[in-house]
C-alpha cells in the first residue's frame, strides 16, 4: 500500500470479469488534512492508486499506469459522509499489459469511472 493507512479492503470478490471490492476510508487520515480543509474529498490520484493496488493483488503482478483512455470524476467522495466505497473492476490481460474498467460508487451514486492500461513490471 503505498499510502498507508489511507484505506482498508473490507472483501473482494472475484466476477466472471475481474473483482468487486469494499473499501472503507479513514476520515482521519493526514491526506485529508490538506485536501481540503474543513471539508476533505478524497483525491483522485489517490483512487486510481487504489484501483491500481486492487488489480495487482487480484492479478499477482505488478504494475504502472501507462494510459487513462478515460476518467470521469462523477460525485465528490467525503471520507465523512461517505466513506464505503464500492470498487468494481473489470480486468484483461493481453501482452504483457493489464486492462481495467472501474466504476467506483458509494451507496447508489457513480463517483469515478476509469478505463486505463497498465504495463507488467517485474
Amino acid at each position: 500500500m503505498l499510502i498507508e493507512g489511507l484505506y482498508k479492503v473490507t472483501t473482494t470478490e472475484n466476477t466472471e470479469t475481474g473483482i468487486s471490492a469494499q473499501v472503507h476510508l479513514n476520515k482521519y487520515h493526514s491526506i485529508f488534512k490538506g485536501h481540503f480543509p474543513g471539508n476533505p474529498v478524497m483525491p483522485g490520484v489517490c483512487m486510481i492508486q487504489i484501483i491500481k493496488e486492487l488489480t495487482e493483488e487480484a492479478t499477482a503482478k505488478n504494475l504502472f499506469l501507462s494510459v487513462s483512455s478515460n476518467i470521469k470524476f462523477m460525485a465528490i467522495i467525503n471520507p465523512e459522509v461517505n466513506p464505503d466505497l464500492k470498487l468494481v473492476i473489470d480486468i484483461t490481460e493481453e501482452s504483457g499489459e493489464v486492462k481495467v474498467k472501474n466504476v467506483t460508487s458509494f451507496e447508489e451514486i457513480v463517483a469515478l469511472k476509469l478505463n486505463a492500461t497498465f504495463k507488467i513490471v517485474d
